[in-house]
């Protein structure tokens, strides 16, 4: 592969030289904080802010009436070298109040102290209820022309590119929680096209806990920490969940996705998004046609093992938010390909005899294909989290031509809650005039004033019909673009609050899911629900859930009512008999390794000419070596010499995706118990270091790939690591456990490794 062809080689080697060290450049790694190397000493002469990293930029320069300025993004930044007060009067103390002599008290006229306390009493803005923690990325979006028949979207046109913003997020969690909680995530996409914003706000499952939006308080409020103990965080494995799903038995379906693989994804980048609902599009001519978005990730769909998942949130809370900034900033930039199902726009707005309404129903890709639409890429990350994935607002109804909505009852009420939400955080009715919501289509709205009102309007007339401003803004027809809700029939009745009959069966589309995962995945399910269930205080939700399992497959009942000490109830009634759905599994398929981190264990006696040639290699194919030795420092001397990323005190095995050693190094100068635990007794006399052996042992139980030449294997039989057990590749050189090792990255996991009985 050509330099041209590989971004992240290309990307890598120019961070490389611009990590600058005290012998010169030094190879470079993701992660590094600003866009020149700091001194030691603080820096005294004045000098202008520094510019942001390259993979960094920030929201369009558009004005708060969409109206391009052709102004740098430089310029609406802070700038010049000395530090001011908010209205650019220049600073000569920022360390000390203004008092009556140096042990007086502190003087009311201190502005500047006052500013700035101010200022940070109200730098928060309220978190959202749910989706707080989140991160984000910029984009764009290429069409590929082919949705052009059901949808007259000018965005979905061929190779039509629109740029996007991208806010990923876990739903139940603080902002402070941690990334890698069994939960659903967000997939929230703001498209700003050439005719007005389109918001996809989907999860990274296609089907939500609840029927009707007048229910999501109440699954909120279940799944949120107990509110006279605020605990626990970020998590489902409480009573109050538990009861709420298994009483209100439509949450059957999205618990069992939560329960699976699905709620601790890998990466956001090996994540699936969803629209959720049914969506109606409008062609050319006024034609519908109803659809389901997805979100098809280039790399696959992959996820965490349970273990490694708790690992992660102790060792890296941050796992996720980091693993998509770095790889970005690496140019392997992640790639999904948006997909439709489609589906007729028929009275009865059913498909195959499944409600199109309901949307805690699925449509098997089996009998409704998903047909890509467009590429998505993010290319760039935000150069201010606040002003950017903070602030950002999505709504469902942010629609444009050619793309309506349905009369799903969720949907419905998400169509007022959003609106709602961002006027409560954001302050006012101002918020699109943020800068990281302004659409990139001319503003005539006639709307004015209000909190945070930044555009200056003109006119004297701000309403319709006028003539003393020209009659303008004028009304435009269909034909001049204009965004016309399709005139679908309304069902005529009396007003109840009812749902169709249709939403009654919980449980057929859960059997389904089962019945479609593969042995490890029914393990891990079990596994999941033993846990969560095992955390309830209260016997009653734990009979109660038996209860609901035996309802959906009375092998996944027994086995935990087993780990639970409980009998397992009988189902009551005849199980449904639906198809299996292979598209809905994980396992079985193969994926491109870009991205992929490979940590590759050596010290100074080790075959440095073999890790060097490992690093070139992976780079090429697109992943990311890290080196991980004893210390830090280099390894080696001279123009050859190797940089080391992580030591054993600073590695833990989640971190890779495979592990392979160059050698068998002598435990670290460091490896004392009073120091690092890991490290075990400091009166040991083996040979290898226990944190190696600890991250080896790890990375083997969880599943991934190990390699080893030049006498690694030794480690791997102290770590009790059978040297012919699935995935574990030996060899004589660098390049035969290389080529081995990069093979089995294709599955994500040696799933070989994990016996089953299900």
């Amino acid at each position: 592969m050509s330099d041209s062809k590989n971004p992240l080689k290309a990307v890598a080697e120019k961070a490389a030289e611009a990590v600058l060290g005290p012998e010169g450049p030094e190879e470079g790694v993701p992660g590094k904080p600003a866009s020149a190397t700091p001194p030691v000493a603080e820096p005294t002469t004045p000098r202008d802010p520094l510019p942001p990293k390259p993979d960094q930029t920030g929201p369009a320069t558009v004005s708060p009436t969409g109206q391009p300025t052709g102004a740098s993004q430089s310029d609406i930044a802070q700038g010049g070298a000395y530090l001011t007060d908010a209205q650019g009067t220049r600073l000569h103390d920022t360390d000390h109040s203004l008092k009556a002599g140096p042990r007086g008290p502190v003087l009311l006229q201190d502005h500047h102290l006052r500013e700035k306390i101010t200022h940070f009493d109200h730098e928060r803005i309220p978190e959202r209820v749910v989706h707080a923690r989140g991160a984000a990325a910029h984009g764009v979006f290429r069409g590929y022309g082919s949705a052009a028949q059901i949808c007259k979207a000018a965005f979905l046109g061929k190779d039509v590119e629109t740029p996007v913003f991208v806010r990923f997020s876990t739903v139940l969690g603080s902002r402070g929680s941690a990334d890698t909680v069994r939960d659903t995530r967000g997939f929230a996409t703001k498209f700003y096209t050439s005719e007005g914003v389109f918001d996809l706000v989907g999860n990274n499952i296609p089907v939500f806990f609840i029927q009707d939006a007048i229910k999501f308080p109440d699954v909120i409020h279940a799944g949120k920490p107990h509110p006279d103990r605020e605990i626990p965080q970020a998590q489902s494995a409480h009573d109050t969940f538990w009861d709420f799903v298994t009483l209100h038995t439509e949450a059957t379906h999205h618990t069992l996705w939560n329960m699976s693989d699905r709620g601790i994804p890998r990466s956001y980048r090996m994540m699936e998004g969803f629209g959720v609902h049914t969506f109606r599009l409008v062609d050319a001519e006024g034609g519908t046609t109803l659809v389901k978005f997805h979100w098809k990730p280039k790399l696959g769909v992959h996820s965490q093992v349970w273990e490694e998942a708790q690992i992660t949130g102790g060792v890296d809370p941050d796992f996720h938010r980091r693993d998509l900034a770095d790889a970005i900033e690496a140019g392997a930039f992640p790639q999904w390909e948006l997909g439709v199902q489609t589906f007729p726009d028929n009275p009865e707005q059913t498909f195959e005899g499944i409600d199109l309404l309901d949307p805690t129903k699925i449509v098997p890709e089996e009998l409704a294909p998903v047909q890509p639409v467009g590429l998505l890429t993010l290319n760039a990350n935000p150069s201010n989290y606040f002003a950017e994935t903070e602030q950002v607002a999505f709504h469902t109804g942010h629609l444009v031509p050619g793309i309506d909505v349905t009369n799903d009852p969720l949907l419905q009420g998400r169509m007022f809650s959003y609106l709602d939400t961002q006027l409560t955080r954001l302050g006012g009715p101002n918020f699109a005039q943020l800068p990281i919501n302004r659409t990139h289509a001319p503003v005539n709205d006639m709307l004015r004033d209000g909190m945070h009102q930044t555009a200056v309007h003109r006119g004297v007339a701000p309403y319709r019909p006028n003539s003393l401003d020209g009659g303008c803004p004028f009304l435009a027809g269909a034909g001049d673009g204009a965004y016309v809700e399709v005139p679908a029939e309304v069902a005529a009745g009396r007003k109840v609050r009812e749902a169709p009959a249709s939403f009654d069966d919980h449980f057929t589309q859960p059997r389904l899911f089962w019945l479609s995962m593969t042995p490890v995945e029914r393990e891990h399910i079990v596994a999941a629900y033993t846990f969560e269930l095992g955390k309830c205080y209260e016997q009653a939700i734990k009979e109660r859930a038996l209860k609901v399992l035996a309802r959906i497959d009375t092998e996944l009942c027994e086995q935990v009512a087993t780990g639970l000490g409980l009998p397992a109830p009988a189902a009551g009634e005849p199980l449904a008999d639906p198809s299996p759905s292979p598209a809905l599994s994980q396992v079985g398929q193969t994926w491109p390794p870009d991205g992929r981190i490979v940590g590759i264990v050596a010290d100074a006696e080790a075959d440095l000419a073999g890790v060097r040639s490992l690093r070139e290699s992976l780079l090429e194919s697109g992943m990311v070596p890290l080196v991980i030795a004893p210390a830090g420092g280099k390894l080696g001397t001279g123009a050859d010499a190797v940089t080391v990323q992580r030591t054993f005190a600073t590695a833990r095995s989640v971190e890779f995706d495979a592990v392979v050693l160059a050698g068998a190094p002598a435990r670290g100068a460091d490896a004392l118990g009073s120091r690092d635990a890991k490290a075990g007794d400091a009166q040991s006399s083996a040979a290898t270091d226990p944190r190696l052996l600890l991250l080896v042992s790890e990375a083997y139980r969880h599943g991934k790939a190990i390699g080893a030449w030049n006498g690694g294997e030794q480690v791997l039989t102290a770590a009790g690591c059978p040297l012919t057990a699935p995935g574990v590749v030996t060899g004589d050189g660098a390049t035969q456990v290389l080529d081995e090792v990069t093979g089995l990255l294709g599955a994500h996991r040696v799933w070989e490794r994990f016996p089953t009985t299900l």
